[in-house]
């Protein structure tokens, strides 16, 4: 994949009740960053990606994925002239990130990092008994339409059909899946868990809501998702042996 999805955000108003439910529910390790509203996320998963949890300045709730490219703004204005929105211009933390975001065509926000990243965002997640986030997902009005858009903006290979895999980086990144969700629609990202139907649960238990599953997606895959307490959609998977 030409440009990786390399980082996990989870915003709201109040970062800190979301703080302690993702550490409950998945196990991570959270490590504030000092003078800052803004917890960075080590799975502890052994793989996938790292995150962060964070307070908007706008107050609105929302969790996406950040891709890895050389030029946020080459990116935004490409974006743009695909038929997306710069929500965010390119931004820079000073020894720590250079990021972006925009909304794809159906409004669906993605962030953009420069490629060097910051040292805790780039450096991989920690083995333990976390819940490793390793899947990405873009569900929007039109799966042929996203499919195009994403493959033009990033030089992503993403098959065509009602949902495209597309492959993680060559040394780096996650992998995910674009497609047409119907009434449902995010772009967000999964964590693997060892069972879909008691992390939902456990979650709803913790306060969030159930937005679908366990669905069996084949005979060894089966996935859920749910809005955490302040409305961001996060999804769960479990994949079994073939």
């Amino acid at each position: 994949m030409a440009n990786p999805v390399v980082h996990f955000e989870i915003v709201a108003a109040d970062e800190r009740p979301l703080v302690a439910f993702y550490g409950e529910l998945f196990g991570w390790g959270l490590q504030p960053v000092p003078g800052e509203s803004y917890t960075l996320v080590d799975t502890r998963g052994g793989g996938g990606i790292n995150g962060g949890i964070g307070r908007g300045d706008t107050g609105e709730a929302w969790a996406t994925f950040y891709v890895e490219v050389d030029d946020p703004q080459a990116v935004l204005d490409k974006a743009e002239g695909l038929g997306g929105a710069t929500v965010l211009p390119v931004t820079e933390v000073p020894g720590m990130a250079t990021f972006a975001m925009f909304h794809d065509p159906d409004g669906l926000l993605v962030g953009l990092a420069r490629g060097e990243g910051t040292p805790e965002a780039a450096q991989r997640p920690s083995a333990g008994e976390g819940a490793a986030v390793d899947w990405f997902e873009v569900l929007g009005a039109d799966a042929g339409r996203s499919q195009a858009f994403y493959a033009e903006l990033f030089g992503w290979k993403v098959p065509g059909g009602a949902y495209g895999l597309v492959g993680p980086g060559a040394d780096h990144g996650i992998g995910g899946g674009i497609g047409a969700g119907g009434e449902l629609r995010w772009a967000t990202v999964y964590a693997g868990v060892a069972d879909v139907g008691a992390t939902l649960a456990r979650a709803g238990a913790l306060g969030a809501t159930r937005v679908y599953g366990p669905d069996q997606v084949d005979d060894h895959t089966e996935t859920g998702a749910f809005r955490d307490p302040a409305g961001n959609v996060f999804g769960v998977y479990h994949h079994g042996p073939h």
